[in-house]
């Protein structure tokens, strides 16, 4: 008894979705390899998931861009890089019209070239040289606020070490002070006692006597 038909459609459940495509993927990757080396054909496949991940085969004899090559001579389509190329020199283009837009405005405000400017054209220069003005001078005043804040703290740390630099200068000489009377009245408790001279009187009576 034969397969039933399965109906192409998409498959809603998200897990049966993602088997369904690495095995099919899996199919059309052998049906390429295969048909490269029974029929010596050239091929190219590139596939990308839902997710974004791309899977791509070439055959060995060649290279994807060879491909491509040859696909759009054979289409006549204009070259992918090239359409790129152009987009790029486009957006350059583009970029380089409004730096030179840029530096004729920046010439406007330095003053340069402004005599052929029409009365009304000057109007938004002035405008714009006067809000950057009024900037600069709203910038200064909060820096100059800044410098003179940092120097009232300055000041003021400065007069609170000079105090306590003053009271232990103070602490030191009363310390020296009492250091100094302590030692002269250790001094004077302690002095050595000068010994005292005694004069040995003779018990003998005077010899020189007796031999009178």
């Amino acid at each position: 008894m034969g397969r039933g038909k399965i109906e192409i459609k998409r498959i809603e459940n998200s897990t049966n979705r993602q088997v369904t495509y690495s095995k099919r993927r899996g199919g059309i990757m052998k049906k390429a390899k295969e048909i490269t080396v029974l029929c010596d054909a050239q091929v190219s496949l590139v596939i990308f998931s839902s997710t974004g991940k791309m899977s791509e085969y070439c055959s060995p004899s060649t290279e994807l861009v060879k491909i491509l090559d040859r696909y759009h001579k054979n289409a006549g389509v204009q070259k992918l890089w090239d359409a790129k190329h152009e987009h790029l020199s486009n957006e350059l283009e583009r970029i380089k019209k409004e730096n030179d837009s840029m530096q004729i405005k920046l010439r406007h405000l330095k003053g340069e070239d402004i005599n052929s400017l029409h009365p009304k054209e000057l109007i938004p220069i002035e405008e714009a040289l006067e809000n950057g003005l009024a900037c600069v001078r709203s910038k200064q005043m909060q820096c100059l606020k800044t410098l003179k804040k940092n120097e009232r703290s300055l000041e003021e740390d400065n007069r609170r070490l000079s105090y306590i630099l003053h009271q232990q200068q103070l602490a030191m000489d009363v310390n020296v002070r009492e250091m100094d009377h302590g030692y002269h009245q250790r001094e004077r408790e302690y002095h050595p006692q000068m010994p005292f001279a005694f004069r040995v009187q003779p018990i003998q009576p005077n010899l020189h006597q007796n031999n009178k």
